[in-house]
């Protein structure tokens, strides 16, 4: 019985070189050193028979990608589109999820603050969107699209009735100007802010430094020494820090950090030198205003806008930061 001869298979430079690259290449994937590796050989005249004998491959396979490169090239020599399994959900039922996940749990009736992924599958099941889904499905529909109901940010309402001019003030000292007239060389902007119940620990064990394949170590067992509060005066202007521990904040602890500045060049000599403060009990109101001015008469104390008591920053959370401590700790080894 006659055989029907092979079919030709001529290579130009570019698709040699490619080919040689990939099925060669040490990162290529099986499949394609394989393919590669047929059209190779039967670019050399190289029979199917021998080709499957060579590449221990079924003859059908090598007659299959042999025609299909000699038929499209390179781009032949890819796999197929498939249309794969048919979708287990409609596109509406996605739609619903996701208008689900940009609702609040309360106007749902449910009793959670913020939505997961197990519980948005829950309450899928449970409105009878669909008679099942995962976790894993409903966080894969809401990532195309960015959506995460598990995160937060807070913010506050503004309730200073002067909360225009005391933020633009502030604002135009950062700018820098102040009263609409530019600030001068010998004029300085400090915004000073206080830190309380930072923990100081000492270790029990000298830290062991680090060597050749091997990180520090820091011995876990510590000794509480009490909670301090760091307080930070930092020049806007020229990026420079000031910062002292005390015991604790309050009037004291803040002339404290004060002086500390005041007393220092360029600040000492200076024409004006604006603090620009919270509305914390240690400096707040116009008595505050009057006895930094009386210890330091070039000092021009700014108040920032007031904030409803307890609630001072707006932050943004997720599940994996609230496991964080809000409240840094500092160690000594």
């Amino acid at each position: 019985m006659l055989v029907a001869p092979a079919v030709p298979v001529v290579l130009t430079a570019s698709e040699r070189r490619r080919l040689k690259k990939t099925a060669y290449g040490h990162k290529t994937p099986y499949q394609a050193r394989q393919r590669a590796t047929i059209v190779l050989l039967a670019a050399r005249g190289r029979s199917n028979t021998r080709i499957a004998a060579q590449t221990r491959m079924h003859v059908d396979t090598v007659r299959t990608w042999r025609l299909r490169f000699a038929a499209g090239g390179l781009p032949a020599l890819a796999d197929r589109k498939r249309s794969g399994r048919p979708p287990s959900f409609t596109p509406l039922q996605v739609a619903e999820v996701k208008a689900l996940a940009c609702q609040l749990p309360a106007e749902t009736g449910t009793p959670l603050s913020r939505w997961s992924c197990p519980e948005l599958a829950r309450e899928v099941v449970a409105r009878a969107i669909a008679p099942a889904m995962s976790a894993s499905t409903v966080r894969r529909w809401l990532k195309a699209d960015a959506i995460k109901p598990w995160q937060y940010r807070s913010w506050i309402f503004i309730r200073d009735p002067d909360f225009q001019a005391k933020a633009t003030r502030v604002l135009d000292l950062y700018a820098p100007t102040f009263d609409g007239e530019p600030l001068g060389e010998d004029e300085y902007v400090i915004s000073s802010d206080e830190k309380t119940s930072i923990q100081a620990r000492c270790r029990c064990h000298p830290t062991l430094p680090p060597g050749q394949a091997r990180a520090m170590r820091v011995n876990h067992e510590y000794q509480r020494g009490g909670a301090l509060a760091y307080l930070a005066a930092y020049d806007v202007h020229r990026a420079k820090v000031f910062g002292r521990c005390e015991p604790k904040t309050g009037i004291v602890p803040f002339m404290n950090l004060v002086t500390q500045v005041m007393t220092t060049e360029p600040y000492t000599s200076a024409r004006r030198v604006f603090w620009i403060v919270d509305n914390g009990s240690s400096h707040r109101g116009q008595k505050a205003i009057d006895r930094l001015t009386t210890a330091f008469p070039n000092a021009v104390m700014v108040h920032t806008p007031s904030t409803p008591p307890g609630r001072t920053r707006s932050r943004s959370s997720s599940p994996s930061s609230n496991a964080r401590s809000s409240n840094p700790t500092t160690s000594r080894t």
